[in-house]
C-alpha cells in the first residue's frame, strides 16, 4: 500500500512538473553512477549514435573527498567575496560592478604589506620585495591569463614569496591591511561617486560602478604593474594526508578565517543594534528612516563591513592560489555574481550558500569531467545556477534580506 502510494505521488509530481522530475531523475542517475564508481563497478560502453557512454567505473573515495575539500576551499573564497556585494545590493539597492576590483585592491595592498613586513623581519630581501611585488619586475609570470580557471582547476603555484609558516605575523598583518585598505578605498569612492548619486536610480549607479571598476583596475595596474605573478610559496609549508586528501596550512588558514568572519557577521547582524538597523534598512529603507535610523551612518557601516570582507577575500584568494594580477578580482566577479544570484539577491546567507555550492559543483563535477573535459568544470557551476533559478527564481534564500 505504501509503495503504491509512493509511486502515485511520484507519477503525480512528474505530471505536474516534468522539468523538475527530469532534473531529479538526472541527479539520481549521477548519484547511482557515483556509487558505482566508488564500488568499482563498470557497465558499458552503452553506444549511442554520437558517443559511447560508460556507467560506473573506478574513482577512489579519497579522490572524491579531495574534490569536496577543494570545493569547500573555493566556495569559502567566493562566499566571503559575495557577502560584500550582497550587502551593497540589499542596503543601497544597486549591483556594484566595481566589487571585483575591490578584491584586487585588497589583494595587492595586503600582499605588499606582507612582503614589506617579511622583508623587515629578514625573511625576504627588501630588494626582492620591491622588485617582485611592488613593481612586478622580475616576478614569475603566469602564462594562463584566466584566473578563474586557476581557481577552479587548482593549478599548483610556483615556489616564490612568503607563506603562513615562514612569515605568519607578516601574513596576519597583511590580512588586516588588505581589509583596512579596501575599506578606505570604498569609503573614498562612496564619498566622491556614490553619495552624490544616492537618490539616483539603480541603472545610473550600476553604470557609475562600471566606470569606478575601470578606474580602480588600471590604477592598480599603474602602481603595481600589469604582469601576473606568483607571490606565495610552498616552501616548508606543512600538509597532512587525511585518507588521500592533501590539506595544507594555507587551505586550513583560509577556511578557518573565512568561517570566523562569516560567524562574526552573523553575530553582528543578529545581536547588535547596528545589525538590526541594517536589516531594517534592507527590508524598508523609507520606514527605517522615518523611525529614526541614521541612514548615512548605516550606509557607511555597510561599506566598512562589506569592503573589509571583500579585501580579506582577495588576500585569502592569493594565499590559497598564489597567483596575483591586476585583473584578479575582475575575472572572479562573474563567479561572485553567480553565487549572489543563486543564493538570492540581497541575502547574506544566500551569498554564502551560493558560493559554497558553486565551489563544490566546480570540483565534484570533475568526477565525471575527466581529461579534456575538465575545462567544463566552470560551466557546470553556472549550469547548476540556472537549474536553481528555473525552479526557484528568487534564489535559494529568496525573500530573505540581510537576515
Amino acid at each position: 500500500m505504501d509503495a503504491n502510494a509512493t509511486v502515485e505521488r511520484g507519477l503525480g509530481f512528474a505530471r505536474s512538473s516534468p522539468g523538475a522530475a527530469a532534473v531529479a531523475a538526472f541527479a539520481a542517475l549521477l548519484l547511482l553512477d557515483l556509487l558505482a564508481k566508488l564500488a568499482g563497478v563498470a557497465l558499458g560502453p552503452l553506444r549511442t549514435p554520437w558517443f559511447a557512454l560508460w556507467f560506473g567505473g573506478h574513482v577512489g573515495l579519497g579522490q572524491v573527498a579531495g574534490y569536496v575539500w577543494d570545493g569547500v576551499v573555493i566556495g569559502a573564497i567566493i562566499g566571503l567575496a559575495s557577502i560584500g556585494l550582497s550587502l551593497t545590493y540589499s542596503i543601497l539597492n544597486f549591483a556594484n560592478f566595481a566589487h571585483g576590483d575591490y578584491i584586487t585592491a585588497g589583494a595587492f595592498s595586503g600582499w605588499a604589506a606582507t612582503y614589506v613586513i617579511a622583508g623587515i623581519g629578514g625573511l625576504l630581501k627588501i630588494s626582492e620585495t620591491a622588485v617582485h611585488l611592488l613593481t612586478g619586475l622580475g616576478a614569475h609570470r603566469l602564462e594562463d591569463a584566466d584566473l578563474v580557471s586557476l581557481v577552479l582547476l587548482r593549478t599548483p603555484p610556483l615556489q616564490a614569496g612568503a607563506n603562513i609558516v615562514l612569515s605568519p605575523a607578516a601574513v596576519v598583518i597583511g590580512l588586516a591591511v588588505a581589509a583596512a585598505a579596501t575599506v578606505a578605498l570604498a569609503l573614498v569612492l562612496d564619498r566622491l561617486v556614490y553619495r552624490p548619486m544616492r537618490d539616483a536610480d539603480g541603472i545610473s549607479l550600476l553604470i557609475a560602478s562600471i566606470g569606478v571598476a575601470f578606474a580602480v583596475r588600471y590604477f592598480v595596474a599603474l602602481v603595481f604593474g600589469n604582469q601576473r605573478r606568483i607571490v606565495t610559496s610552498g616552501e616548508d609549508l606543512p600538509s597532512v594526508n587525511l585518507g588521500g586528501v592533501i590539506v595544507d596550512a594555507h587551505e586550513v588558514t583560509l577556511v578557518v578565517t573565512a568561517a570566523v568572519l562569516m560567524v562574526g557577521l552573523h553575530v553582528l547582524l543578529q545581536r547588535t543594534k547596528l545589525g538590526k538597523a541594517m536589516r531594517a534598512m534592507a527590508d524598508n529603507r523609507s520606514l527605517a528612516q522615518v523611525t529614526g535610523i541614521p541612514v548615512e551612518r548605516v550606509i557607511t557601516s555597510t561599506w566598512l563591513i562589506g569592503a573589509g570582507l571583500t579585501g580579506a577575500a582577495g588576500f585569502l584568494l592569493v594565499l590559497s592560489q598564489g597567483g596575483l594580477g591586476f585583473q584578479t578580482g575582475w575575472l572572479l566577479l562573474l563567479l561572485v555574481f553567480a553565487a549572489v544570484i543563486m543564493g538570492g539577491i540581497g541575502s547574506i546567507y544566500g551569498a554564502i550558500a551560493g558560493g559554497l555550492l558553486i565551489g563544490l559543483a566546480s570540483r565534484v563535477s570533475l568526477v565525471w569531467l575527466q581529461g579534456d573535459l575538465a575545462s567544463f568544470a566552470r560551466p557546470t557551476a553556472f549550469a547548476l545556477m540556472i537549474l536553481v533559478l528555473l525552479f526557484r527564481p528568487s534564489g535559494i534564500f529568496g525573500g530573505v534580506k540581510t537576515a
